[in-house]
């Protein structure tokens, strides 16, 4: 990591001492590397992974352009999921503290418009959001362009591979053509010099390597035949029985193919898919951070966006048709220094797969045997909590320690039985230990969340 502190760079004394407070003291090398150059106005494409800081790299130079007393929209952020616009929206808002009344409005796919047209109504400096929805708003004419000094594409790898060209040119040819242009992505497919050639200026190249290191990653790679492939997998999670585990399959048929499989095994995977709403998305998301599920089986399109702390291992059903995806994959596990588990399948006519995933790595690939490997389970153990879902969220006032205090209070059920709590607009969900998740229905289907009723249901 670098060391290079914050104020070598022309900031405002109000914002390094914001910088300060929220832990920043000294760039990362994405931000040692970008920030100058987009302090200076020139237009970037950055090669940087999730975790590498790029988030307050852009932030920083697009709020240093913002004029305050002008409300419309100056700054423009196209991110490829909901879940990643508005962790990128958040960490705007907290940079943006050092200045008053900056407005930073989240424009995403799965939630009501309406809500979002009240917003635009009253003004936004900065819109974060993804192409879709983007486009829905330029249609209605509910959110105007042509004040946009900024324009950035983060992870634009991803939004190439959800489909979003034709919504990323068309939004792009809205803005005024002397803007500048910030690309990040993780990967350098064609399509983003594609996309760098037709709407940035003499772009400055900025490549950052992954800062998650592989150290702490053990990879085994097993030869399986797609026919054997069901069976090697269930031996896998017989023999390692990770607490949390992430399955990637290259397509949307082979997760709900696998899904079932293991279904029918006796598993209770999450699959998740581009076919779910974003509510299913959600839920989903929720019960496998909280431990209500331990296997979620997903293509790189669907888990983009995806972030858990504590993710024992990753297992590559299908490898990945580019190495750099198979890193950023694996990257997936064994984070903050924890030990993690990377497991993959392969064909024998996946060599040449191989040799590119063995070039990237600088490593010999790892094999194994999956004779050596326990027999597959025939009564899997189920995950350790419970998720309970109860109708009323933030816009009922509903907090945390209110559905805490529920469960808890007057003699209720012991407090370390409770797990993660996530409150949305309009529902919650909180987590359960499994032994006493019938006892938890009980108490909120008879009693009040701060005086009121609410429909609760185990899901």
């Amino acid at each position: 990591m670098s060391t290079s502190p914050f104020s070598q760079l022309s900031l405002p004394d109000e914002l390094l001492a914001n910088l300060e407070r929220m832990g920043y003291h000294n760039m990362t090398p994405i931000q040692e590397q970008s920030l100058p150059l987009a302090l200076e106005g020139r237009d970037l494409i950055a090669k940087a992974k999730t975790g590498s800081g790029k988030t307050a790299a852009f932030s920083i130079s697009m709020l240093m352009d913002i004029h305050q007393p002008f409300f419309a929209c100056q700054g423009l952020v196209l991110c490829p999921t909901r879940e990643l616009a508005t962790q990128v929206a958040n960490e705007i808002r907290n940079i943006a503290r050092y200045r008053q009344n900056i407005k930073v409005v989240t424009l995403c796919g799965g939630q009501p418009i309406g809500p979002q047209i009240g917003s635009l109504e009253h003004g936004a400096h900065i819109v974060v959001g993804t192409p879709g929805r983007i486009q829905d708003h330029l249609r209605k004419g509910t959110l105007e362009l042509d004040k946009v000094k900024t324009v950035v594409l983060d992870e634009a790898d991803r939004m190439l591979d959800m489909g979003f060209v034709d919504a990323m040119e068309t939004i792009l040819e809205d803005t005024p053509s002397d803007r500048q242009t910030l690309l990040f992505s993780a990967t350098y497919p064609k399509g983003i010099r594609q996309l760098s050639s037709q709407f940035q200026n003499n772009p400055e190249e900025v490549t950052v390597e992954s800062v998650h290191s592989h150290d702490h990653i053990k990879q085994h790679f097993y030869l399986a035949d797609n026919h054997d492939k069901p069976e090697v997998l269930c031996r896998l999670l017989n023999h390692y029985q990770p607490a949390s585990s992430v399955i990637f399959c290259n397509t949307k048929q082979t997760c709900k193919d696998v899904g079932s499989e293991l279904y029918d095994r006796g598993y209770k995977p999450l699959v998740m898919h581009g076919d779910l709403d974003q509510k299913e998305r959600d839920q989903m998301l929720v019960r496998f951070s909280n431990q209500s599920a331990s296997i979620l089986i997903a293509t790189d399109v669907a888990a983009r966006g995806l972030d858990i702390a504590d993710l024992a291992a990753v297992i590559n059903y299908d490898l990945s048709r580019d190495p750099e995806i198979h890193v950023h994959r694996i990257g997936r596990t064994g984070r903050a220094g924890k030990e993690g588990l990377a497991l993959s399948l392969h064909t024998s006519r996946e060599q040449y797969k191989l040799e590119q995933i063995a070039d990237i790595l600088k490593t010999e690939i790892p094999f194994a045997d999956h004779k050596a490997l326990k027999a597959a389970a025939t009564d899997p153990e189920k995950a350790p909590m419970v998720t309970i879902a109860i109708d009323g969220g933030k816009k009922n006032k509903v907090r945390p320690g209110d559905i805490l205090g529920a469960l808890t209070g007057e003699a209720g059920i012991p407090g370390d039985q409770v797990g993660k709590i996530n409150v949305f607009d309009f529902v919650a969900y909180v987590a359960i230990k499994r032994e006493s998740a019938r006892q938890a229905l009980a108490r909120l289907e008879q009693g009040r969340i701060k005086g009121r009723k609410y429909k609760v249901r185990r899901l």
